[in-house]
């Protein structure tokens, strides 16, 4: 398997530091990654949903712990290098509340 594709959307939030897509072996995109900032430094979290107890449900997630690191690495690597854009101007840092669904039909 191969991320053939990642496109961020950056957030000028405190902790949601932006959004992320990925195509996988240029046949199935993911949507709705989330790049976080914790305690501990930047994790992805993966695209879930609300269950009806309030809990959350990832929707898709890798399997194992090497393949999430593995894409892990790759997503945050994009987002460093989106970040770099924008200070240069290149690309906008969004702000304010904005719903996934908003960021998502920009990819």
């Amino acid at each position: 398997m191969e991320i053939t594709e990642i496109r961020i959307t950056l957030r000028d939030d405190e902790k949601l530091r932006g959004f992320a897509s990925i195509t996988l072996d240029n046949s199935f995109v993911v949507r709705g990654l989330k790049i976080i900032e914790g305690a501990t430094g930047m994790f992805v979290a993966m695209p879930n949903r609300r269950r009806k107890d309030g809990t959350f449900q990832d929707i898709a997630h890798p399997i194992n712990m090497s393949t999430r690191e593995w894409m892990e690495n790759l997503i945050i690597a994009a987002y460093k290098q989106e970040l770099q854009r924008a200070e240069r101007g290149e690309v906008p840092i969004l702000s304010g509340r904005h719903e996934d669904s908003a960021l998502e039909e920009s990819f």
